[in-house]
C-alpha cells in the first residue's frame, strides 16, 4: 500500500512538472516513479495502516495552507514596505529572539520551523531543548513571534502542552 500511493504520489508530481507525454518519456518517467518508490516508500510512510489521527493531521494541514500562505503574504508586504521605505536603514533592526515552545512532537517542532522559515522577515536558526532562536528582521516581526502560528501547528498535530 505504502509502495502504490508513495508511485502515485510520484508519477502525478512527474507528470505535473514535465509536461511531455510521448511514449518514450512517460515510460521512462514512469520507470523512475517506480524505482524510487520501491526505494523511499518506506521513508515516507513509517505507519501501517491510516488511523483516524494521520487522517485529521492530513485535513487540518491542508486547512492550515492558505492560512500560511496568508501570513506569507502579509510579510512580503511588510518586507516590501521596509524595503521601499526612505529611512529603511533605521527601521531595520535585525536580531535573534529567543522564546519556549509549547510543542513537543518532532514534527510539529519541524513544521513550525518551516513555517517560521517560509514567512519572509525570518529564519529558523536553531531548536534546541525546547526553545527556538529565530532571526527577524525588525521589531515588528520579533514581536508577533510565536504568535498564532504555534498554536495553529499545535492543532494540526494535536500537540498541546499544559505550560
Amino acid at each position: 500500500m505504502a509502495f502504490m500511493v508513495t508511485f502515485i504520489l510520484l508519477l502525478i508530481f512527474w507528470i505535473f512538472n514535465s509536461g511531455i507525454f510521448d511514449v518514450w518519456h512517460f515510460g521512462l518517467g514512469t520507470i523512475c516513479c517506480a524505482l524510487v518508490a520501491y526505494m523511499s516508500s518506506d521513508l515516507l510512510f513509517k505507519f501501517k495502516g491510516i488511523s483516524k489521527d494521520k487522517t485529521n493531521e492530513v485535513i487540518n494541514f491542508f486547512v492550515y495552507l492558505p492560512w500560511l500562505l496568508y501570513q506569507i503574504v502579509l510579510a512580503n508586504i511588510h518586507i516590501a514596505y521596509l524595503a521601499l521605505h526612505p529611512r529603511m536603514p533605521k527601521m531595520i533592526d535585525p536580531h535573534i529572539i529567543k522564546f519556549k515552545t509549547r510543542l513537543k512532537k518532532d514534527l510539529s517542532l519541524t513544521t513550525f520551523a518551516n513555517s517560521i522559515t517560509l514567512t519572509p522577515g525570518t529564519i529558523t536558526v536553531l531548536i534546541k531543548d525546547g526553545y527556538y532562536y529565530v532571526h527577524a528582521i525588525d521589531r515588528v516581526v520579533a514581536e508577533a513571534l510565536p504568535g498564532d502560528m504555534e498554536v495553529k501547528v499545535g492543532y494540526i498535530f494535536l500537540d498541546y502542552s499544559e505550560e
